[in-house]
């Protein structure tokens, strides 16, 4: 199924744009340091990962379905540090042969794929055995009160207005579910008062073997 969602991808370019300055490009940078050989990049939106892969990365697949987004992201791959590739694809069926990648990075885009699993086995299937997956991801509230919340608003208004965004996964869960083993799992606020859209993870898990 095609996606497009031109207003959304505006508004979301001009968003994170502003959430770099105020802090995301560092957890990016910190996301994506040690990464090594062919990265497949998920759900790449505008390119904003790009800048941040070290030299070590010798080719980066970047898939991303929303038009407006990957035309600026094709813009973005032109002055990456290293060669980027973007190509339309859907999370759920990635233009990348079986165990082809060294790692595949997720940045904010578990929140807003149909099904978690589905897309987890997807990206187990083009990771060698060994292959890492990074993400960064927005994800349940810690406290009662503030998941609740985010389940009402994911029943109602807010995967409509964001693109399909969801905003109570429990993302490290799923991962887990899925068979990847967890390396490292980093818990945190951004920005940092407690809102329904201030829960993050970050970290680094292991595909450990082959299906």
């Amino acid at each position: 199924m095609p996606v497009h969602h031109p207003v959304f991808a505006r508004f979301y370019r001009r968003l994170s744009q502003a959430l770099e300055r105020r802090g995301m490009a560092t957890h990016r940078k910190a996301l994506l340091a040690g990464l090594t050989g062919t990265v497949i990049d998920i759900g790449a939106g505008n390119g904003l990962n790009f800048a941040h892969y070290p030299s070590t990365v010798t080719r980066v697949v970047a898939v991303e379905p929303e038009p407006h987004l990957r035309q600026v992201a094709r813009r973005a791959a032109a002055s990456a540090p290293v060669p980027v590739e973007v190509v339309d694809g859907l999370a759920e069926r990635l233009p990348t042969e079986d165990s082809s990648a060294d790692a595949a990075v997720v940045s904010l885009v578990l929140c807003s794929v149909r099904d978690q699993a589905t897309v987890l086995r997807e990206i187990q299937r083009v990771l060698k055995p060994g292959g890492q997956l990074r993400f960064l991801e927005h994800v349940r509230a810690d406290s009662p009160g503030l998941a609740r919340v985010q389940r009402a608003l994911d029943a109602t208004v807010w995967p409509h207005l964001a693109g399909g965004c969801h905003a109570g996964r429990d993302t490290a869960a799923a991962i887990e579910r899925t068979g990847f083993t967890l390396d490292r799992l980093d818990c945190f606020l951004f920005p940092e008062a407690r809102t329904p859209l201030s829960f993050y993870i970050s970290g680094k898990a292991v595909h450990d073997k082959a299906d």
